[in-house]
């Protein structure tokens, strides 16, 4: 057995994503120290290799790399706070979902510590981990990225985006944000053909290519935002799209769909074209969303 696949790790946090981080370490070889708040959940862990840590201290002793993965940040500090001595001289890895505030604070305190700190986003749900599909952002130590990137690619493919402890979350809560906003439009465009008794498998085909052939436009939308320029390349100004934007919520209501999901964007459209921007491209709104 190599080196690095007899590293050990030890996994604070066993709820559904914490147990889904500790398998995959388990299954590639790394002896592994878990520990959470209800012993319990580590009994299934246990019949795989694990060692259950009789406490937080004894856990973050157990090992160099410490990965932590709590409900959220609050969570974190009061159960590593008591024990920050343990840590200190370690790499702790926080996967716990959070803003780039918090992870700049978690980095902080940290510092103050004697803790070498990463802060990460796990882009995937837990069957996913260990995946090919899996990829988890990291920002903070990069020397410390570099040694453990080894082990924290049993995960997923680890991808180091700064040295600002923040930036894996902002890239989270960004890459989510764009989930969501298609999901939202998914959601109401299956609830809108329901009324007229559409199947929602039968419609999902011609939805799915059609977001796929949107997607195309991202870099022509992330060339003008990062430029500031929306007037290069324009297809469908706003003023035509924003003229004929109110059909999307005058048909959810004639339906009897919410138009809650749409209802700011037009007003964002509406606002862009008043200000003068109607010749200009969609991606113009970014402009309004600085505060």
């Amino acid at each position: 057995m190599s080196n690095t696949s007899a590293s050990p790790v030890t996994v604070l946090g066993l709820g559904a994503m914490g147990t889904a981080l500790a398998t995959a370490f388990l299954a590639n070889g790394h002896p592994t120290t878990v520990w959470n708040r209800t012993a319990a959940k580590a009994d299934p862990l246990l019949a795989l290799g694990a060692v259950r840590a009789e406490d937080v201290a004894a856990a973050a002793s157990a090992g160099e790399l410490v990965v932590v993965c709590l409900l959220d940040h609050d969570s974190v500090h009061a159960t590593l706070g008591p024990v920050a001595p343990a840590l200190a001289g370690r790499t702790l890895v926080n996967l716990t979902n959070g803003t780039p505030a918090q992870a700049r604070e978690s980095a902080r305190w940290a510092a103050a510590h004697g803790i070498t700190y990463l802060d990460g986003g796990i882009m995937a749900v837990p069957p996913g981990i260990g995946t090919e599909q899996a990829f988890v952002l990291y920002s903070g130590a990069r020397e410390a990225f570099d040694a453990h990137r080894p082990v924290l690619e049993r995960l997923g493919a680890a991808t180091f985006v700064g040295t600002d402890a923040g930036l894996a979350a902002l890239y989270d809560i960004a890459l989510l944000s764009g989930m969501y906003g298609m999901f939202s439009g998914v959601i109401h465009a299956l609830a809108l053909v329901g009324t007229e008794q559409v199947p929602a498998a039968d419609f999902a085909p011609m939805l799915s290519a059609w977001i796929a052939a949107m997607a195309e436009g991202i870099p022509h939308a992330a060339q003008q935002i990062g430029t500031g320029d929306y007037t290069q390349g324009v297809v469908s100004n706003i003023g035509m799209q924003a003229a004929a934007f109110g059909n999307l919520i005058t048909t959810a209501e004639e339906q009897g769909i919410r138009p809650d999901l749409f209802t700011a964007l037009r007003a964002l459209m509406e606002r862009r074209v008043a200000d003068g921007h109607g010749a200009e491209d969609l991606a113009g709104i970014a402009e309004l969303l600085k505060k």
